[in-house]
């Protein structure tokens, strides 16, 4: 008599691939009795209440606010220039006399301000004190009109 074809391990992974097929005809049946297509507008509609969430009932229309849409603001607000104060003071923090440019540290705000050599009226070096007055430039605030200062 002849052996069986078939052993143990081929009779498992046909067992298994049957049981497969049949849980994805049962999930394909599933999908088909649950279908959502054809539902109406209504049903697919979500709705944002008054603290943002989302919810499927519509507002109610007492709670509704007009709002002005020129009061929106989209994107970051514009930066307001405060007022400057012309003259300033402050302690020279670095200044390279061969490439002609430094730094002030101003007294009130501790801020770093650009200088040029073309804005000194007076030769300057580290730790010098100094009033300067201040303008905007291309890359932020400048120091102009710089005189050392006993």
């Amino acid at each position: 008599m002849a052996r069986s074809q078939e052993t143990g391990g081929k009779k498992d992974k046909e067992k298994k691939k049957a049981k497969h097929r049949q849980d994805k005809l049962e999930r394909k049946e599933e999908r088909k009795a649950n279908n959502s297509k054809g539902k109406s507008l209504e049903d697919m509609l979500a709705y944002i209440d008054e603290d943002g969430n989302i919810t499927s009932t519509p507002p109610d229309p007492n709670k509704k606010r007009e709002f002005n849409p020129e009061d929106i603001q989209l994107g970051v607000p514009k930066a307001v220039d405060e007022p400057i104060d012309p003259i300033r003071k402050g302690v020279v923090k670095f200044f390279n006399e061969s490439k002609g440019y430094g730094f002030i540290i101003d007294q009130q705000t501790q801020e770093s301000i650009f200088v040029h050599i073309n804005q000194l009226s007076t030769p300057i070096k580290e730790k010098d004190k100094v009033s300067y007055e201040v303008e905007r430039g291309p890359k932020g605030l400048n120091a102009v009109q710089v005189k050392k200062i006993s």
